[in-house]
């Protein structure tokens, strides 16, 4: 299968802080069974044989990262982290344009504290988008019933969960693409808080690719204890 695959850059933004795990470092650097977070995010793609490179964006600070054994691995690149998630990317995409990449090439944006991206999911991705004329993104299809909250926090309305998918990581898109809708965002001041919104600014719509659930992004403690257990289980 992974002969008719395209060929791709990743591009992992690992700049922020994590407050919400309320824990003495980054959350992409905490452990799990042995190793960082950020370590397992980035394993899925270096096992990769499609893989172009990968470029990770770290604050200028960061004192973690050159621990890491993968810190030394020729296939990946460090560009600045930025203030914000968009930031961090813009500023990869730049850097893989200065190192000669070419704006039709599909670049794959991933979490760096989602460490349970499946091969099958990863592979499902490109597969699907190899020839799509915008990209996209893995998402799950809400299960549970949604409700609209009003200023005082009650329910103003309930959503119809079959039209409501929730956003996961990767998400591909050309690069020149993704560099322009990044790029004329940050300028128009638009939050963007994933790629996908980005290119929606710019007035296209990326598909959805259903994925595994349990590709989660580690935002509170219960959600790396969730992913430890698990590991556990596997033996």
């Amino acid at each position: 299968m992974t002969q008719s695959l395209p060929a791709f850059w990743a591009v992992i933004p690992a700049a922020g802080v994590g407050a919400r795990m309320a824990a003495d470092r980054p959350k992409q650097y905490l452990q799990l069974g042995g190793r960082t977070i950020l370590e397992h995010s980035l394993d899925c793609f270096l096992d990769h044989p499609c893989l172009k490179g990968v470029v990770v964006s770290l604050a200028a600070d960061d004192p973690y990262w050159p621990g890491l054994g993968c810190a030394a691995d020729p296939r990946i690149r460090r560009a600045a982290g930025g203030r914000e998630r968009a930031d961090s990317v813009l500023n990869a995409l730049l850097l893989l344009h200065a190192q000669g990449a070419d704006d039709a090439d599909w670049v794959l944006v991933h979490d760096a504290a989602r460490p349970n991206l499946a091969r099958t999911d990863l592979d499902r991705l490109l597969a699907e988008l190899a020839d799509d004329p915008v990209g996209g993104l893995l998402a799950v299809p809400a299960r549970d019933t949604l409700k609209r909250a009003d200023a005082q926090g009650r329910v103003a309305a309930t959503i119809d969960r079959s039209t409501v998918w929730q956003a996961y990581t990767p998400q591909m898109f050309r690069l020149g693409a993704l560099h322009r809708a990044l790029a004329d965002s940050l300028v128009a001041d638009v939050a963007i808080t994933d790629e996908a919104s980005a290119i929606e600014w710019s007035g296209q719509a990326p598909k959805l690719i259903e994925g595994r659930s349990d590709n989660i992004k580690v935002t509170r403690p219960e959600d790396l204890e969730w992913l430890r257990q698990r590991r556990a289980m596997r033996g």
